[in-house]
C-alpha cells in the first residue's frame, strides 16, 4: 500500500520502507500495512510502524569491521 503525505522526520523519512516513486514523483510507504494499522496510521500522529528500519547506509561496512 502506497501512503501519500509527510509524516515527522524522525518516522518515515528515517525509514528504508519510504522510497521515491519516480513514475508517481512523490514519496511511498512499501511495508504492507493490514487495514487496522492502516487506519492507525492515517489517524495518528504518534503511530509506530511495526515495519519501521533505520535507512543506515553504513550498517554493512561497520558489521564487516
Amino acid at each position: 500500500m502506497g501512503q501519500r503525505g509527510k509524516r515527522s522526520a524522525g518516522s518515515c523519512d528515517s525509514c528504508v520502507n519510504y522510497v521515491f516513486d519516480e513514475e508517481c514523483q512523490y514519496y511511498v510507504c512499501e511495508a504492507h500495512l493490514d487495514e487496522d494499522d492502516m487506519v492507525r496510521f492515517l489517524s495518528s500522529e504518534s503511530f509506530h510502524c511495526p515495519y519501521y528500519r533505520l535507512d543506515d547506509e553504513y550498517q554493512v561496512v561497520r558489521h564487516q569491521m
